[in-house]
């Protein structure tokens, strides 16, 4: 009830299927080649349409985030402290749907660095244990400013992480000391006057700036992503279906395989270690799995639930490739969704499920590894099936 659907279907799409007959029967060579170029054009107009509502919602509760930092920085409370946490929760939930959009050439690699750079270094930013005065925060000589924390994100090495969720999600919630919760940074090390640590003014500063600095390259992203402007996806669009629809299929490929599946999900399950967890400040690592399979499922089907509840949908990837291989865009459905749910299974704290002593969380992590195991084998085959290339991760 109440939704609204923002349907994208192609015209020619239509027009070339009717032409091409049934499958297999009685059908010009000609006229299938047109259907599928008709089908790649479609989803690839969906898919465009997906990233810019997609990243429009990011920005926003970007934005949403650095309010609640301000706050929280104006009246150190630790109800403002919860609430500026639970901002960045949310904020994780839509920005994770768009590394779908990863990859190849468009607008979020000119800002990903800063966004989502990972794993981050504590030292780098502000104390650790054993060391009160360590970081950029407690280094008096360094400006907090957008250019500055800017020019230092992985300067000297690339875990010398200065800005971005990673950065703001250190500085919310601190080292997590406990295998069973998340970080428990005292909202009293935010307080000028008889606060916890040391130099409280300049961490408040840190963190509205690099809350104000995220919601900024999100924009960016965004306005990249906005077909009906003078942007890279309008200029996009005009590209050889051909060429859209790998893309389209890299950012899938390397997302599902090389990315979450591998440097997120097969490196902590290895090591057992909290470390090598991707949100293990806040404990939040599970739920970075499932939207980065759901932005997969989102671009595959062509269907994007929005933050406001309105529903943006139209032909999906899927598409592309039923009309190419029916066979395969079957598999990849079943796969995709079963990729899914397998990340949907992982229980929080992620740290537990990839700890060594325990054989049922680190079972539940191994299934999810597999299964986009062979989300990434199938989009293999659907590289070969079109004659592209298969991309390789840099």
């Amino acid at each position: 009830m109440g939704t609204t659907t923002t349907r994208w279907t192609s015209t020619a799409l239509l027009l070339a299927l009717a032409l091409s007959g049934p499958t297999g029967c009685g059908s010009e060579a000609g006229d299938d080649a047109a259907a599928v170029e008709a089908a790649m054009d479609s989803a690839t107009r969906t898919y465009v349409a997906i990233a810019a509502a997609a990243f429009t919602d990011t920005q926003r509760d970007a934005a949403a985030l650095q309010a609640a930092c301000e706050t929280f920085v104006a009246a150190p409370t630790a109800g403002n402290l919860a609430a500026a946490r639970a901002a960045w929760k949310m904020a994780r939930e839509s920005y994770l749907q768009t590394e779908v959009f990863r990859f190849y050439d468009g607008p979020i690699e000119l800002v990903e660095g800063w966004l989502n750079a990972w794993p981050l270094d504590e030292a780098y930013v502000d104390y650790v244990d054993g060391n009160p005065t360590a970081g950029l925060i407690n280094d008096t000589s360094t400006p907090i400013t957008a250019a500055k924390l800017a020019e230092l994100n992985a300067f000297g090495g690339d875990a010398n992480i200065a800005t971005g969720y990673h950065a703001i999600e250190f500085l919310l919630w601190g080292q997590d000391h406990s295998a069973t919760g998340p970080g428990d940074r005292p909202h009293t090390d935010y307080l000028t006057s008889g606060g916890t640590a040391a130099h409280q003014d300049r961490r408040g500063s840190y963190l509205t700036v690099t809350a104000k600095l995220l919601a900024s390259h999100l924009q960016q992203a965004q306005v990249g992503y906005d077909a009906d402007a003078d942007s890279w996806a309008a200029e996009w669009l005009t590209a050889p279906a051909k060429k859209r629809l790998r893309d389209a299929l890299t950012g899938m490929f390397l997302l599902a395989g090389f990315e979450t599946g591998g440097e997120r999900l097969q490196a902590a399950y290895d090591s057992g270690d909290q470390e090598d967890e991707h949100s293990c400040f806040s404990d939040n690592t599970h739920r970075d799995m499932v939207q980065d399979v759901r932005g997969i499922r989102n671009v595959w089907v062509g269907s994007y639930l929005r933050t406001d509840g309105t529903t943006v949908q139209g032909d999906g990837i899927r598409v592309a490739v039923q009309a190419q291989s029916p066979t395969l865009a079957a598999r990849l459905d079943a796969e995709i969704d079963a990729a899914l749910a397998a990340t949907e299974a992982l229980q929080p704290p992620f740290d537990r499920e990839i700890a060594k002593d325990n054989p049922a969380g680190r079972a539940r992590v191994k299934a999810a590894i597999d299964a986009l195991q062979k989300v990434e084998a199938t989009i293999a085959e659907v590289f070969g099936t079109f004659g592209l290339d298969i991309p390789q991760p840099e």
